[in-house]
Parts: C-alpha cells; structure tokens; sequence
C-alpha cells in the first residue's frame, strides 16, 4: 500500500472522528435535544463529506495526479473506518459508563417526537402505540446496537467512497 494513501486516510480519520466527538460533546454539554434534531444530521455529513473531498484533492496532488481508482477508494475507506471507530467508541463511552441516564433521556424525546409526528400525519393511536412500544424496548445507545449502527454506516460510507473515488480517480493516459 502505498505509504501516502496510507499515512492520509489515517490523518484524516483521526480529524473525522474528533470532529465528529466535539459534535457530540457540543450537544451532550450544551443541548440534548440537539440530538433529535434534522438539521445536525445535515451539519454531520456536509463535514465530513468535506474532509473525505479535502482528503481526495489532497491525497491525488501528493500523487502527482496519478491516483488510481483503487488508491482512491483505499483513502477514502481508510479515513471511513477510522472516523466512525472513534466516534462509535466515543458514545459507547458516553452513553454506558459517562453518562447511562442520557439514553433514557434521549429515548423519551424520541418516542414524544414520533408519537407527535404521527398524529399529524392522521396515523391511529393503535400504530402510534404499536411504533412507541418499539422504541421503548430498544435500547438504541447499547454496545450492540451502536456497533450493529457502525456497521451500517460502514456499508453506507463504502457506497458515497465508490462514488467518491470514481470522481477523483485519475484518468488513463490514451497513446495515439
């Protein structure tokens, strides 16, 4: 492998995953109901579909614009895997030994804002509760099912790193 695909994906994995704990400690200190919240979601992802574009800009100008596609998806999933184990470490910690009460919190904000966004979309009370009974029963922050979600995230951020590497891959040279 190549020590600058290498050396970059890890670099920024690391950025991506900080970024990604001072986001969460952000709304842990300042404003839990930040964590239901749509529009955090959108902030989360335009940065680090930031950094993955800044890492591919940077990495193929190291390479002096030879950047092959798997060299490209290499970075890219690098930097992924990286990213997501801090961050998912980061909230297993927070979640079960910092902070355990915060997953109740967060559960009971969750079924009041789809319990309320159900009843204006007419849905009867027998799904609401149906739908609530279900996220009680979860306990979405546990060790499995914030794994069983960087896993998800993981074939997810493989699919956007396809595209991605197909955009910055270089182009063959054509002999005449």
């Amino acid at each position: 492998m190549n020590e600058i695909v290498k050396k970059n994906g890890i670099t920024y994995g690391i950025i991506s995953g900080i970024a990604s704990i001072l986001i969460t400690t952000f709304i842990y200190s300042f404003d839990i109901n930040l964590f239901m919240s749509g529009w955090i979601t959108f902030l989360k992802l335009a940065i680090f579909t930031t950094i993955a574009v800044l890492l591919l800009i940077n990495t193929k100008k190291q390479l002096n614009g030879i950047f092959p596609f798997k060299s490209a998806f290499t970075t890219y999933f690098i930097h992924s895997i990286i990213g997501l184990i801090l961050a998912t470490t980061f909230e297993i910690i927070l979640f079960n030994f910092i902070d355990p009460s915060l997953k109740d919190s967060i559960k009971e904000m969750a079924m009041k804002f789809t319990s309320e966004f159900m009843e204006k979309l007419n849905v009867p009370a027998s799904e609401i509760n149906k739908a609530l009974a279900e996220i009680e029963k979860t306990d979405s922050y546990s060790l499995i099912e914030l794994l069983k979600g960087m896993s998800i995230y993981i074939v997810m951020a493989s699919i956007f790193g396809l595209i991605l590497a197909a955009i910055f891959k270089s182009k063959p040279a054509y002999k005449e």
